[in-house]
């Protein structure tokens, strides 16, 4: 008997798994701007609310995730 190949190709092509990459990154720069000093309770650090801490770091990381989803979801025109 002979033996069939049950290779499947991958249902993500190249270019998909390119963009995770890139969505993947820019979750990752929102994660590092949400990073800073903590308060504690004897020191206050009024940084915690700064504006790149609380809007603009969750922004970046939800257009991250949104990119992400763009990556799986998107199909090439060649594959059409």
């Amino acid at each position: 008997m002979e033996q069939k190949d049950t290779f499947e190709p991958f249902a993500l092509g190249k270019q998909n798994l390119i963009l995770i990459a890139i969505g993947f990154v820019i979750v990752l720069i929102g994660f590092v701007l949400m990073m800073g000093a903590p308060s504690g309770e004897t020191v206050y650090n009024p940084d915690i609310f700064s504006f790149r801490r609380i809007v603009l770091g969750p922004g970046v990381a939800l257009a991250g995730f949104v990119f992400v989803i763009f990556g799986i979801l998107y199909k090439s025109k060649k594959h059409s």
